[in-house]
């Protein structure tokens, strides 16, 4: 995970376009200049962030059923539930599935577990448009390849 570029997955370890579903990991640094104001001698994982790595985890399910010829952004945060403080050093384990799709929007469900315990949730929606232009592509394709994104889910590359 690296807090200050917005990667906040480190590694899909599956992913069904099929049954419509992933999973990742991620795991929280040690240190990072987000600790020091949040909280000063407490580091947590800001909520907002948690938030934000269930929504790139998604974003990844959805790229890869539009075959990388669509892209998500995120439109809306439903239900969000923060259950349990994050630590620096911590393990994420991160699911989404897709539970509605259609008029350009889809939604989905994601969860984020630290060893088996549900930690948080949310109800996402995503506007799927086009790329906004190839050179964004070609950067997602990138990123895509550091997270061992599954070949075999990219139409064209």
């Amino acid at each position: 995970m690296q807090l200050e570029y917005f990667q906040l997955i480190d590694r899909i370890i599956d992913l069904s376009v099929d049954e419509h579903r992933i999973k990742v990991e991620a795991r929280i640094p040690t240190t990072s200049t987000v600790f020091e104001g949040h909280f000063p001698g407490y580091p947590l994982m800001p909520g907002v962030l948690l938030v934000e790595a269930m929504a790139q985890t998604s974003g990844w399910l959805l790229v890869a059923m539009n075959r990388f010829e669509r892209m998500p952004f995120l439109a809306a945060v439903k239900e969000a539930k923060l259950r349990n403080f994050v630590r620096p050093g911590e393990n994420l384990d991160i699911a989404a599935s897709l539970t509605h799709e259609g008029s350009g929007y889809a939604m989905t469900a994601a969860r984020i577990s630290i060893g088996g315990k549900l930690t948080c949730s949310a109800s996402l929606t995503f506007s799927i448009v086009p790329f906004p232009d190839p050179v964004f592509r070609d950067q997602m394709m990138v990123c895509a390849k550091q997270i061992d994104f599954p070949a075999e889910a990219i139409a064209h590359g």
